[in-house]
């Protein structure tokens, strides 16, 4: 003789398995996609911290000529949610001297999002803000012209 009451009882089993599975995985997906768009964020403000730099050794007092570059190799919706700083040997670019802006010195390109939006809420949760504080910043070598 079969038991059927323990068939009965098993039914929704299998369901319930594959509905608490499901939702683990969705959320732990949700989270690598979350952290690959902020990676490529950063990445992409990096690549544009590196252009900048590398216009701006050769060129290191087009301040603003230096800030569209930038500007222009970011991958960003809103551009002003990005502040972009450039130290030209340790002096803020529009106030370097020539004295400054020469070889064999250091040009710094920086790339800052303060808030950086989060799109899973269950990551926000783990970092403590749904923004996250994003910088990227290169420093090269002035090339031109040489220091008198």
């Amino acid at each position: 003789m079969k038991n059927t009451s323990t068939k009965k009882t098993e039914k929704g089993q299998s369901l319930v398995e594959l509905a608490m599975s499901i939702t683990v995985l969705l959320v732990l997906l949700a989270g690598v996609v979350d952290l690959g768009s902020l990676f490529f964020q950063y990445m992409a403000m990096r690549d544009a911290a590196q252009e900048g730099a590398s216009f701006a050794s050769v060129y290191p007092s087009a301040c603003s000529n230096i800030e569209a570059r930038v500007m222009a190799n970011l991958h960003n919706d809103d551009p002003t949610e990005v502040h972009v700083e450039i130290l030209v040997d340790g002096v803020n670019c529009a106030d370097a001297s020539a004295s400054n802006a020469c070889a064999p010195k250091d040009v710094k390109v920086s790339v800052h999002q303060p808030e950086y939006e989060l799109m899973m809420p269950m990551i926000g949760a783990f970092v403590g803000s749904q923004t996250v504080d994003l910088k990227a910043s290169i420093t090269n070598t002035i090339l031109s012209p040489i220091c008198e």
